[in-house]
């Protein structure tokens, strides 16, 4: 007998819950209109700060491989260029040599350099930019 009152009792509160919502639904927006646009200039308002902070990421990045010297093959030289929306980062080179390898960094501002570059590094900051 419990159980039956239990199940009368939830098909109640379903249909209410249905009414309740179709009210609210239903229900006019003074004017017709959301707040729409206050959200939609809110919502450019951040894209633009989000837009902001992300120019100053490195995001610009390419990779040049190349053999540094005639008797090392398999490209296992490489330069890295990472640089932000205004060109300013840095390269990263490591030559391999036969016994040895060497890493390199050299900071970069407004796409050049004030140390000279290698053609591969000038190569991989062209590729890097956008």
């Amino acid at each position: 007998m419990l159980d039956v009152v239990a199940v009368a009792l939830a098909a109640v509160a379903c249909a209410l819950a249905a009414l309740a919502l179709r009210r609210t639904t239903s229900r006019p927006t003074g004017d017709g209109v959301d707040a729409l646009p206050e959200d939609v200039h809110g919502l450019r308002q951040e894209v633009a700060a989000l837009k902001a902070e992300n120019a100053d990421a490195l995001r610009h990045l390419s990779v040049v491989r190349y053999d540094a010297f005639g008797d090392v093959g398999g490209h296992l030289s490489w330069s890295l260029a990472l640089l932000d929306d205004a060109g300013h980062g840095v390269v990263l080179t490591s030559i391999h040599g036969r016994s040895e390898a060497r890493t390199y960094a050299k900071s970069i501002a407004s796409w050049s350099c004030e140390q000279q570059l290698s053609p591969e590094e000038e190569e991989a900051i062209e590729h890097a930019r956008p």
